[in-house]
C-alpha cells in the first residue's frame, strides 16, 4: 500500500547527480506551460537544498534533427529567441487577440518560474521583455487594449525578477516600470467603477 516516506524521497534526491526532461513535441516547449518549470524546476530546486549545491539540468528534444540534449540554459535562450522575443511569435499571437496576449504573458510568468527554481534565466532575456512588451510604447498600448490584465502581469514580474534579484535593471528602468504598472492599475480600476455604474470610463 502507498504511504508517505519523505524521508526516503530526500535520501534520494541527496544522491542526484543531474535532472532531466524530454519534450517531445514540436508545439510545447519547456515554457509554453507550467508544468515544466513546476515539475522538473521543484525537483531540482529540492536536490540542490539537498545536496547544498546546484546540480546540472538537461532537456533533451526528442524530436530535434541535430543535437538532442540541451543544458536548461541553453534551452531558455532558445525559446527566447525563437518564441517570446521573436517578432513572428508574438505577433502571431497578437493577431489572436484577448488569448493571445494572454499567451505572451503566460509565457513571461513561466520563464520567471524557471527563474525561482533553477536560475537558468539570464537576465538579458528580462531586458528584452521590458524592451519588447512594456516600454516601446505602441507595443504597451497594444497589448493593453487587447488585454490589460496580461500588460500587468507581464509588467508584474519584471518588477518581481528584479525584485528577487534575477535581473539587475537600472534606476530608471525600474521607475518606469512602476509608473507604468501604476497606470495600468488605474485604467482597469477606472474601468470597473464605470461598468459598475453604468457609465464607461478611461
Amino acid at each position: 500500500m502507498w504511504r508517505e516516506s519523505r524521508a526516503l524521497l530526500e535520501r534520494t534526491l541527496a544522491t542526484v547527480d543531474a535532472s532531466f526532461q524530454n519534450i517531445d513535441s514540436f508545439e510545447v516547449g519547456i515554457s509554453d506551460i507550467d508544468n515544466y518549470y513546476e515539475n522538473l524546476g521543484g525537483i531540482s530546486k529540492s536536490v540542490e537544498r539537498l545536496r547544498g549545491e546546484r546540480r546540472p539540468v538537461l532537456v533533451a528534444d526528442a524530436v530535434a534533427v541535430g543535437e538532442r540534449l540541451s543544458t536548461l540554459e541553453q534551452m531558455v535562450r532558445l525559446e527566447t529567441r525563437t518564441k517570446l522575443l521573436n517578432p513572428k511569435w508574438y505577433e502571431g499571437m497578437l493577431a489572436h487577440g484577448y488569448a493571445g496576449a494572454q499567451e505572451i504573458e503566460a509565457r513571461v510568468s513561466n520563464t520567471y518560474g524557471w527563474s525561482a527554481t533553477t536560475a537558468a534565466v539570464e537576465p538579458w532575456v528580462y531586458q528584452g521583455v521590458a524592451e519588447t512588451f512594456v516600454l516601446d510604447t505602441a507595443m504597451r498600448e497594444r497589448l493593453a487594449s487587447l488585454n490589460a490584465q496580461a500588460s500587468m502581469g507581464i509588467v508584474r514580474r519584471l518588477l518581481e525578477a528584479h525584485g528577487r534579484g534575477y535581473w539587475p535593471a537600472d534606476d530608471d528602468t525600474i521607475d518606469s516600470l512602476r509608473a507604468i504598472y501604476a497606470d495600468l492599475e488605474d485604467r482597469l480600476e477606472g474601468v470597473a467603477v464605470g461598468q459598475e455604474s453604468g457609465v464607461w470610463s478611461q
